[in-house]
Protein backbone atom coordinates (compact mmCIF):
# COMPACT_ATOMS: atom_id res chain seq x y z
CA UNK A 1 0.00 0.00 0.00
CA UNK A 2 1.04 3.55 -0.59
CA UNK A 3 1.65 5.86 1.84
CA UNK A 4 -1.01 8.50 0.18
CA UNK A 5 -3.54 5.95 -0.51
CA UNK A 6 -3.94 5.56 3.34
CA UNK A 7 -5.04 9.54 3.35
CA UNK A 8 -6.87 9.55 0.08
CA UNK A 9 -10.69 8.45 -0.06
CA UNK A 10 -10.17 6.44 -2.78
CA UNK A 11 -9.68 3.16 -0.91
CA UNK A 12 -13.01 1.82 -1.10
CA UNK A 13 -12.25 1.28 -4.96
CA UNK A 14 -9.21 -0.90 -4.80
CA UNK A 15 -11.17 -3.40 -2.22
CA UNK A 16 -14.94 -3.95 -2.10
CA UNK A 17 -15.62 -5.95 1.32
CA UNK A 18 -18.78 -7.25 0.55
CA UNK A 19 -17.54 -9.44 -1.85
CA UNK A 20 -15.48 -11.27 1.07
CA UNK A 21 -17.73 -13.46 1.87
CA UNK A 22 -15.39 -16.07 3.48
CA UNK A 23 -14.45 -16.26 6.92
CA UNK A 24 -11.25 -18.17 8.02
CA UNK A 25 -10.98 -19.92 11.43
CA UNK A 26 -7.76 -21.45 13.25
CA UNK A 27 -9.13 -25.14 12.14
CA UNK A 28 -8.75 -23.83 8.04
CA UNK A 29 -4.86 -25.33 7.10
CA UNK A 30 -5.88 -25.61 3.35
CA UNK A 31 -5.41 -21.63 1.57
CA UNK A 32 -8.63 -20.60 0.02
CA UNK A 33 -8.81 -21.30 -3.76
CA UNK A 34 -8.92 -18.01 -5.85
CA UNK A 35 -11.68 -18.44 -8.38
CA UNK A 36 -11.33 -16.43 -12.29
CA UNK A 37 -13.54 -13.51 -11.60
CA UNK A 38 -11.19 -12.90 -8.46
CA UNK A 39 -8.07 -13.29 -10.61
CA UNK A 40 -9.40 -11.07 -13.05
CA UNK A 41 -10.66 -8.22 -10.52
CA UNK A 42 -6.89 -8.32 -9.17
CA UNK A 43 -5.08 -7.63 -12.51
CA UNK A 44 -7.52 -4.79 -12.89
CA UNK A 45 -6.72 -3.55 -9.98
CA UNK A 46 -2.86 -4.03 -10.71
CA UNK A 47 -3.42 -2.32 -13.61
CA UNK A 48 -5.13 0.47 -12.27
CA UNK A 49 -1.90 1.18 -9.78
CA UNK A 50 0.49 0.96 -13.05
CA UNK A 51 -1.87 3.30 -14.54
CA UNK A 52 -1.79 6.11 -11.47
CA UNK A 53 2.15 4.97 -10.95
CA UNK A 54 3.08 6.00 -14.17
CA UNK A 55 0.72 9.48 -14.45
CA UNK A 56 2.79 10.43 -10.69
CA UNK A 57 5.95 9.75 -12.02
CA UNK A 58 4.78 11.97 -15.06
CA UNK A 59 3.53 14.68 -12.37
CA UNK A 60 6.98 14.35 -10.90
CA UNK A 61 8.97 14.86 -13.61
CA UNK A 62 7.29 17.44 -14.95
CA UNK A 63 7.55 19.41 -11.44
CA UNK A 64 11.12 18.22 -10.34
CA UNK A 65 12.35 17.94 -14.11
CA UNK A 66 14.69 20.31 -15.40
CA UNK A 67 13.95 23.23 -18.20
CA UNK A 68 15.60 23.38 -21.79
CA UNK A 69 17.93 26.21 -22.00
CA UNK A 70 17.24 28.74 -24.82
CA UNK A 71 19.40 28.42 -27.17
CA UNK A 72 22.46 30.69 -28.62
CA UNK A 73 21.64 31.85 -31.72
CA UNK A 74 18.14 31.65 -31.76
Amino acid sequence: MLLNEMFNDNNGEYQDLSHDNSVSKMTDLRKTKLTLAQINQLRKMNDQRNVEYAEEIGRVRKQYGTTAAPQPGL
